[in-house]
């Protein structure tokens, strides 16, 4: 993610609002990030985790999104949050979270799929980001090993897991659901 040389030094989410609908961009504490055009194998394999996410939400409280959405992490009555974030995917079964622009409040699950651009960040910022939040799981998806770290809020801080292309993997946020990791990347 490249930082965005724009004529401020600190924005937040109210400038956000002002930017053309087809600006991808995060602002991270009061700094604006663009966000690469996803790749191919980035999109099906977001595709693949959607809609084995959404098969299993059919008919259940908890709703799921995929990019672009806005996540504010922290949820306030007015625009000035400093940090807004556009994961690949967020589940929220609270939807007094909900508003007509996105996420106000930590999502129950986030999955952020890794690129070049993006993989420092996700990895570090976001994972410390999401876990002072208290998002309940992060999921962070490598394409190039074919792996995903499962990040499980417990007492505040993420116990981590990892599983590979081989098998399936539990999402704890929604009881009963299992991930087939193989389908994921069977197209990538």
């Amino acid at each position: 993610m490249m930082a965005l040389p724009l004529e401020k030094s600190y924005y937040t989410y109210a400038d956000y609002l002002e930017w053309d609908e087809d600006v991808r961009a995060e602002i991270i504490d009061g700094e604006v990030f663009m966000l690469a055009t996803p790749d191919l194998t980035h999109q099906i394999i977001s595709r693949a985790l959607f809609r084995q996410i959404d098969a299993f939400l059919n008919g259940k409280p908890c709703q799921p999104f995929y990019a672009p959405v806005s996540v504010r992490l922290h949820p306030v009555e007015d625009d000035s949050d400093d940090t807004v974030f556009e994961p690949d995917i967020i589940v929220v079964c609270d939807p007094s979270k909900l508003d007509k622009r996105g996420c106000n409040g930590a999502p129950d699950l986030v999955i952020e799929i890794l690129s070049p651009s993006t993989a420092r960040h996700d990895k570090v910022l976001k994972f410390n980001k999401y876990q002072d939040a208290g998002v309940r799981e992060y999921w962070i998806v490598d394409p190039d090993t074919q792996s995903v770290q499962i990040c499980v809020l417990e007492n505040g801080r993420y116990i981590l897991s990892s599983f590979d292309d081989t098998g399936t993997a539990p999402i704890t946020a929604l009881p009963g659901c299992t991930i087939d990791l193989k389908a994921v990347f069977a197209g990538k």
